[in-house]
């Protein structure tokens, strides 16, 4: 059996949470919350991070008192000068620990803009990649009830979203071409689960159990508010595009991305969208908005600002 970790890639709203939630009801596999703290512990800390202050910037993640993870037990496990990837997996080993577990991954949409770091962090990952049709995931993202944090990089619009699909999705797959990588579509996972999971397990070098498709069992919905069917066995998804998005809507999705989409084998109802314009702007404003935001959240890790801004962990001895 590999020891490898498990990264599940991902779009927003393209079942990377119920896909989580199946592999970590495997006995031996756990894969925690969202992580969200790799890139900022990376433009932190580097390559070689010193072992205290990698310890202490870890005392002020709310994120980990969320896991159960004692940053003193981390400091006990790493050198002086450990590795990025030292020094990272040791909390996913922690965790996985306390699961009684051997193994362990992460799944966290926003790494999809942060590949490079994943990389960084878990050399020797196996990656599975869960695509979904960009319209339902839009659909699904603009339902959403739980109002995220200020984020630039965050699509706030149909257009938005299909520039940031089309470009995550295919940052994924090229990515892929020089990583372990499986691909499988969220359609295809909710109408067969128990083929398409024995393909995933096969990937990973896991025994299939049944046990993964009684995910439901063990999930409490309560902790997902945007993710209700969670507390239910997969079902065919009943939101649709073709009911809940404007044609108007649909059409700026697939002049967008609608090559992406027919790649795909996702059927596309305006085979021949026009507004070029459009197009052209709502990919250049996206794009300048992410590159903007890539450049100011490095600076602004690295100045006293992050510690002000993070919850500090006061733990009981």
């Amino acid at each position: 059996m590999s020891s490898n970790p498990t990264v599940v890639l991902g779009v927003s709203r393209s079942g990377t949470t119920l896909l989580k939630a199946m592999l970590d009801a495997h006995s031996q596999l756990a894969i925690p919350s969202e992580s969200y703290f790799l890139p900022q512990l990376w433009d932190r800390h580097g390559e070689r991070p010193e072992r205290d202050a990698f310890v202490e910037d870890l005392g002020r993640l709310e994120r980990l008192r969320d896991w159960g993870v004692d940053p003193e037990q981390v400091r006990a496990r790493l050198p002086v000068t450990p590795t990025f990837a030292q020094a990272v997996q040791s909390i996913y080993l922690l965790y996985a620990e306390s699961w009684n577990k051997q193994r362990f991954g992460d799944k966290t949409p926003l790494y999809m803009q942060h590949l490079d770091v994943l990389d960084r962090a878990f050399p020797g990952a196996r990656y599975v990649h869960i695509v979904r049709d960009g319209r339902d995931a839009a659909v699904s993202l603009l339902a959403m009830t739980r109002k995220p944090r200020f984020n630039l990089s965050r699509p706030r619009g149909i257009g938005d979203f299909a520039v940031a699909w089309q470009r995550e999705v295919r940052g994924a797959q090229a990515f892929g071409r020089n990583h372990p990588y499986h691909e499988l579509r969220y359609e295809a996972l909710v109408e067969q689960p128990e083929s398409h999971l024995r393909e995933v397990c096969a990937f990973l070098e896991l025994e299939y159990e049944p046990g993964m498709l009684e995910y439901h069992r063990r999930e409490d919905p309560s902790l997902y508010a945007d993710h209700p069917r969670l507390a239910e066995p997969p079902v065919r998804d009943t939101r649709s595009w073709r009911r809940e998005m404007r044609p108007t809507d649909a059409a700026l999705f697939e002049a967008i991305a609608g090559d992406l989409l027919a790649e795909l084998g996702y059927d596309r109802a305006h085979p021949r969208p026009g507004r070029r314009g459009r197009v052209l702007a709502e990919r250049a404003a996206y794009s300048t908005r992410l590159a903007l935001w890539s450049k100011a959240l490095p600076l602004v890790r690295k100045s006293p600002l992050w510690r002000a801004r993070q919850v500090y962990i006061r733990r009981g001895t």
